[in-house]
């Protein structure tokens, strides 16, 4: 056995794993850390089959982006699990036959796949994880459309930090409309007082002292 087949069968083993773990978690945090898993173990299968753009693309992107999001959000939203498991066993058969006809779809696409050892890869294929075409795609023709990008994920940021600040006992909750609208003179209050100092505070003292002694 070649070092990229182990390698590839570890890779499966621990995915296969993680994917479980992510549907029968108990805690959403977990879930979303085998989540991670999952998707990092996807990343080295891709890069042993030398799709570097969709390994590149899955990391950055998921697991960098959206489930650091995810992750985030139910680790600071107050969720109650006991609600949430309520009517699960009434979904049931709904989620399964689900479950099983995806099975079932993706058994019938890599059956056939294995039906048909001759099949070649065209030509074009050899580029399409090439790390060099996509920066230069990137940063030159759609360099507008990965900024937008990442400006919508800033704003989920916020969106998901700004859905911690609700009016609950154990948090400091604050108006951003209000925040917004303070001027100046609301925050500031400038207040005239008689300058003393502190010599002139002190000599009454120890008079005051010398009265009550005589």
């Amino acid at each position: 056995m070649e070092f990229t087949t182990a390698l590839f069968y570890v890779f499966s083993a621990i995915l296969v794993l993680a994917a479980t773990q992510v549907i029968t978690a108990r805690s959403p945090v977990h879930a979303a850390l085998f989540l991670v898993l999952s998707f990092f173990t996807a990343a080295g299968i891709w890069l042993l089959l030398k799709a570097e753009f969709l390994a590149i693309v899955l990391v950055l992107v998921y697991v960098g982006a959206v489930m650091v999001l995810f992750l985030f959000v139910v680790m600071m939203l107050d969720i109650n699990m006991d609600k949430l498991r309520e009517g699960f066993w009434s979904h049931f058969p709904l989620a399964a036959t689900v479950g099983v006809l995806i099975v079932l779809e993706m058994s019938a696409i890599l059956w056939r796949g294995f039906l048909r050892p001759d099949n070649h890869v065209p030509a074009a294929a050899s580029t399409i994880g090439s790390t060099k075409s996509l920066g230069m795609a990137i940063y030159t023709h759609y360099s507008y459309p990965f900024e937008i990008a990442a400006a919508i994920l800033l704003l989920a940021i916020v969106a998901a930090v700004a859905l911690t600040l609700r009016r609950r006992k154990d948090t400091k909750y604050f108006s951003p409309a209000k925040a917004v609208k303070v001027k100046r003179n609301d925050r500031i209050r400038m207040v005239s007082m008689k300058a003393e100092s502190a010599r002139a505070q002190a000599v009454p003292a120890a008079a005051t002292e010398e009265q009550k002694g005589a």
